[in-house]
């Protein structure tokens, strides 16, 4: 280990987050594109929506939030070995995000810094977390920190997709000794070739959608993970007597492309413990018509699909209230954040719960990508006495969150499409002086300014003065 001592407690000691400054009412999108009352508020469960004027794109927003780790957490850019970046905006077939980010370490003269980009739709930042932590653990590791950024802009053609955009960046630092820790030997992985959502057109922001067909592979993918989870769950506490359930888990988070999808989700794990369970169901009335259906079974038949989620759901709301429900609110106000959108669902429940209730629980985390990818693994919460400081102070970190949000600018629904054509119109464009305003940015947030001739990209700091 070139000297330094075998690192243990992996996780995460510093978070950062950005969301853009616009965004626009679901129930006002509702009255202005003509859909049913409660559409996309009741049935999608969503509040808000941030967007990103034609003045940010993925490595503006990836620039705001390293640097504003860096400077909060007063981290000397010397002492950052790794730097791993997780998104599938993609306005670049060759050049990384990640070499961008290597304009903030540039005064420190630090360019020995690994790691590059991953791609894979929502799951990229669940990979670069991933590749951090096995370098943090490996012969490799050299005892300096890693940064994983996790970024994306979701945007949709016009249409009944557009109501689950989104838009953000999330950062964390990744270290020995960590309040939050990465459960060694629990991380369990489901993957697939299957055409739910992707992107075939680079002249297009846009991604090609096949609804329900992704709903079904999100949820088959849960099943998977939740049983290879549990396997490794029973396998590490050597539980023998008792098979693993939902209720081994503290608090449970979800890749949340809107919020309506966590609850079916908690009702599909408990449909996995009725399932495997067949000698004690009691607590499943409303299942025990269900009791000789499979998982695989219950894909089948569409109605019998909905049926027996709505049972699921109907069963499983206590347990979703109690361990899911404070994990919704940042997806609730700012919309589907693609890669982001997991780790803003832990950041939500980290903000919504007292730290008594907080201090040594074990969250599990469901990462979705299409395409398809997916894991489930779970970290701990402040696992011993000697990270409660440490672990407060992240808390703290993170109390202006809510502040924030409040202070967004809204944006009317007629606008907000005129600044989506916008950028659908200058995709890609070359030789461009961008229009939206960097008085309608956070301060200290990076904006693109232009992009020259040969399509290289230009970046400014906002400070609210600008002209």
């Amino acid at each position: 280990m070139n000297g330094h001592p075998w690192p243990s407690n992996v996780g995460i000691t510093a978070i950062e987050v950005y969301f853009p400054y616009y965004y626009v009412s679901q129930d006002k999108l509702e009255a202005f594109d003509g859909v049913s009352q409660g559409k996309y508020t009741i049935g999608l469960g969503q509040k808000n929506m941030g967007f990103c004027g034609d003045h940010e794109d993925i490595n503006s927003l990836c620039l705001t939030v390293v640097h504003n780790l860096l400077k909060k957490n007063k981290i000397d850019p010397k002492n950052v070995g790794r730097l791993e970046v997780g998104t599938e905006t993609i306005i670049d077939k060759s050049k990384s995000v990640k070499t961008v980010l290597m304009q903030l370490f540039q005064d420190s003269g630090n360019t020995n810094i690994e790691g590059i980009d991953t791609t894979n739709a929502c799951y990229g930042g669940t990979s670069a977390l991933f590749n951090a932590i096995n370098w943090i653990e490996s012969s490799s590791y050299d005892g300096r920190l890693a940064i994983v950024v996790i970024a994306d802009i979701a945007v949709y053609a016009a249409g009944s997709a557009r109501c689950t955009g989104g838009g953000g960046a999330i950062a964390f630092v990744v270290a020995p000794n960590a309040p939050i820790v990465f459960d060694q030997g629990m991380r369990a992985t489901h993957m697939e070739h299957v055409y739910d959502f992707y992107k075939p057109n680079m002249a297009s922001e846009y991604p090609v959608i096949d609804g329900q067909l992704s709903v079904k592979c999100f949820l088959s993918a849960l099943d998977k993970c939740y049983q290879r989870y549990g396997e490794k769950f029973a396998h590490a506490k050597k539980q023998e007597k008792e098979m693993f359930s939902i209720s081994d888990i503290d608090y449970m988070v979800f890749h949340t492309p809107y919020c309506k999808l966590v609850q079916k989700s908690i009702g599909r794990c408990v449909f996995n413990d009725f399932c495997r369970n067949k000698n004690n169901n009691n607590d499943y009335e409303l299942l025990q018509k269900y009791q000789d259906i499979t998982l695989e079974e219950s894909f089948t038949d569409p109605v019998l699909f909905k049926n027996i989620e709505k049972a699921c759901v109907e069963c499983s709301r206590k347990i979703y209230v109690e361990k899911s429900q404070p994990s919704i609110y940042l997806a609730e106000n700012i919309g589907n954040m693609y890669t982001p959108s997991l780790y803003g669902s832990l950041i939500s429940l980290l903000i919504n719960k007292s730290l008594d209730d907080l201090i040594g629980k074990r969250v599990v985390l469901f990462s979705y990508g299409s395409g398809l990818a997916s894991s489930m693994f779970s970290v701990t919460l402040c696992p011993d006495e000697t990270t409660k400081e440490s672990f407060s102070s992240l808390l703290e970190s993170l109390s202006d969150i809510k502040t924030r949000l409040v202070s967004r600018k809204e944006i009317e629904p007629s606008e907000f499409v005129g600044i989506l054509q916008l950028r659908e119109k200058v995709h890609n464009s070359k030789e461009y002086q961008t229009v939206c305003s960097p008085k309608d940015l956070f301060p200290d947030t990076y904006y693109l300014t232009h992009v020259d001739e040969k399509f290289r990209r230009f970046y400014k700091v906002s400070n609210n003065t600008d002209e």
